[in-house]
């Protein structure tokens, strides 16, 4: 009965079942009112195929319901979050609740309820102490800290004592240093069948300073190797080149599947190098870079640019004055305007998003009584401010912005974060391509624009014959019926089969075992097989059901367990910077490179925990971007941001205030 009140039963013609006409076009649509509302509002979001001939007026009523709708689901989202985290700020907040110590894992993990085990031994709780330390890098001269004594004996009772500097330095971190490097060699026993990847993610100043950290990606998760000072060689190819077979010998040449790189340094010449020498290891280009240099192309398009613009007038009006920044917070229910992501593009569309979603609240606050009568309506950036938020144009460009690069940030999300997704690639970028050209239907001129930008960067930067091979078996893609692979996808499918398989005794049967996959025969054909083509892994799916094709299988199984990505999670490269600096006291370099092997993995481990955190957004706002501050030499200050061209030097890399909290003398750890 709600249903039949619903007024955009008007624009269409009900049939048998859950199906409907359209007025405007003719076309049946199956799903009833729902589908009809994003086919006549020409929303891509749902899969919807727009309506051709809907008259504008229809369309924008339409999404105005559509809007409505989803704003009062966040609200109620919101609502229930705010009450359960002040029921669980209750619960944790009462001493009477303890938790018992898991003795099956030491290093106090987190249980599945998402709370962290309380320790009862001076052991355990030294551990806890220490990995405190060393995760956020605090300086050990805290320990004399009065107000950390007494926290602790507030924490653990009169009398209570944590571990002692020396403490720090010469017993926990040697013995988290061998927990974690035991920890490593069982893993390494499994890259036999699974491989795994070296990643080199770089920070240069193209000047005189480049330092390269080193991180290895299994199946399972991933973890830091090493980090390199290579200023004195970072133009040398021939030394590049030595510094990488080093690392591709510290795990074995037959373990490494691929080597990712960014474009910081002579990646072409090093990776050419790496495919020559090594017959069985690929190079790969990050698919984060490539996907973020096609969000800041998007971003320098004159309508976007200006529409970019005009928001960043609107954030910095708020963030810059407290009482509207509270009003703001107010009418969006503690929710933030600005959103930081991984990268400067990053930041621009997802911020344009949230703005997006305010849109009825940003608008309701400017236009209420509250507001009108503060002292801050009649102020010139204020006016300015309402002006861009009654203005129609800005918000179709937004909404249009938001469709356009959602895809893409969709991507971006799958690549990133260290989830094997070398499998699915191609299959991500294919729809995200098309999601572009279902919404741009109308417009050929401006859906060309943008497909232009993407099949540039993907031509240059990301095709690669291993996402090939990867896509060719995957079974969810395989076995799809509106798949249909091009020739070159076959051919890059078949170099690389001749690359990991060099021999005729590893190739026997190999066309037959090719045939069987194909046609689902064998295991591949089981009912078992067929339900987890869509909902397990790829290079799982390989593992339980490839026994038919034992050839295939090692070599999918290889294929398909790896990243594609050198995006882990975000550094501050001054912290790094720091730990390679020539100006320390005397502590060797040995017990640096410690410290920095421990402080990353813990950082590692941390995040694995975290499964719902998103990859490409950051936990706290960037107080030092175009939309909250304005800057009269505007520089990339996150750590893909390096990647840009027109880089001249400075340290891209720090966010939020590590100027003023490290002042050129400090370092890290009271070293």
């Amino acid at each position: 009965m709600v249903r039949e009140k619903d007024v955009c039963w008007e624009y269409c013609e009900r049939l048998e079942g859950n199906k409907v006409r359209c007025k405007f076009c003719l076309k049946i649509l199956n799903g009833g009112i729902s589908r009809l509302k994003f086919h006549l509002s020409r929303l891509p979001s749902k899969g919807v195929h727009p309506c051709s001939k809907v008259r504008d007026e229809v369309t924008d009523r339409v999404k105005a319901i559509i809007a409505m709708k989803e704003e009062g689901r966040e609200a109620a989202t919101a609502k229930k979050q705010r009450l359960g985290e002040a029921k669980s700020s209750g619960m944790l907040s009462s001493s009477k609740i303890l938790m018992q110590m898991d003795t099956t894992n030491p290093m106090g993990k987190l249980f599945p309820s998402g709370i962290i085990a309380r320790p009862q031994s001076p052991i355990d709780i030294e551990r806890c102490i220490a990995e405190f330390f060393f995760e956020n890098k605090l300086d050990f001269s805290v320990v004399h800290s009065s107000s950390y004594h007494l926290m602790l004996e507030a924490l653990g009772g009169p009398g209570f004592r944590g571990p002692t500097v020396d403490a720090l330095r010469t017993t926990w971190l040697p013995k988290l240093k061998s927990e974690i490097t035991l920890q490593i060699k069982e893993i390494e026993k499994d890259w036999a069948s699974t491989g795994c990847t070296i990643i080199a993610d770089t920070w240069t100043d193209n000047k005189s300073k480049a330092l390269i950290n080193f991180y290895v990606s299994y199946p399972l998760g991933t973890f830091f190797h090493k980090s390199v000072d290579a200023s004195t060689y970072f133009k040398n190819t021939r030394c590049l080149c030595d510094l990488f077979d080093s690392i591709i010998q510290d795990f074995g040449h037959e373990n490494v599947v691929q080597v990712i790189m960014d474009n910081s340094l002579n990646c072409v010449a090093v990776g050419n190098h790496i495919m020559q020498s090594y017959g069985s290891i690929f190079w790969s280009p990050c698919a984060s870079h490539c996907l973020n240099l096609i969000l800041e192309d998007f971003s320098r398009i004159d309508w976007v640019n200006r529409c970019i613009l005009q928001a960043q007038t609107v954030t910095r009006f708020i963030y810059n004055n407290t009482w509207v920044l509270e009003l703001m917070r107010k009418f969006t229910g503690s929710q933030e305007l600005v959103r930081s992501g991984i990268t400067k593009s990053t930041s621009n569309f997802l911020t344009l998003q949230s703005m997006l979603r305010q849109k009825s609240r940003l608008k309701h606050m400017f236009s209420s009584p509250e507001y009108s009568t503060s002292s801050y309506s009649n102020r010139s950036p204020s006016l300015s401010c309402i002006d861009i938020l009654e203005d129609i144009e800005f918000w179709r460009a937004v909404e249009e912005i938001a469709s356009v690069s959602e895809p893409l940030l969709k991507v971006l999300r799958d690549v990133s974060g260290g989830k094997p997704a070398v499998g699915s690639i191609y299959e991500s970028m294919t729809r995200a391509k098309e999601s572009i050209r279902t919404y741009y239907i109308m417009d050929e001129v401006k859906c060309k624009t943008f497909l232009d930008i993407v099949d540039r960067r993907w031509q240059s930067q990301l095709h690669s014959p291993l996402h090939a091979a990867a896509a060719f078996l995957n079974p969810s893609i395989q076995y799809n019926p509106e798949v249909k692979f091009l020739g070159i996808i076959k051919e890059d499918f078949f170099a690389v089969l001749e690359k990991l398989l060099p021999t005729s005794d590893m190739r026997q049967d190999l066309t037959a075992q090719i045939c069987m996959f194909r046609k689902a025969q064998g295991m591949f054909g089981s009912n078992l097989a067929k339900e987890a083509r869509n909902n397990s892994a790829p290079g799982m799916w390989w593992e339980q059901y490839g026994d038919s094709a034992p050839s295939l299988q090692r070599v999918a199984v290889r294929i398909l367990n790896q990243v594609c990505s050198a995006l882990i999670f975000d550094r501050n490269w001054t912290n790094i910077q720091q730990f390679h600096s020539e100006k320390r006291n005397k502590l060797d370099k040995e017990t640096l490179n410690d410290l920095l092997y421990v402080h990353y993995n813990l950082k590692l481990k941390t995040k694995a925990r975290s499964s719902e955190v998103d990859p490409i957004m950051l936990d706290d706002i960037d107080m030092t971007s175009e939309w909250v501050e304005e800057i009269e030499n505007p520089a990339p200050t996150q750590w893909l941001d390096r990647f840009s061209s027109p880089l001249d030097g400075g340290d891209l890399n720090t966010r939020q205030f590590s100027n003023s909290i490290f002042g050129p003398n400090d370092h890290l750890f009271n070293l």
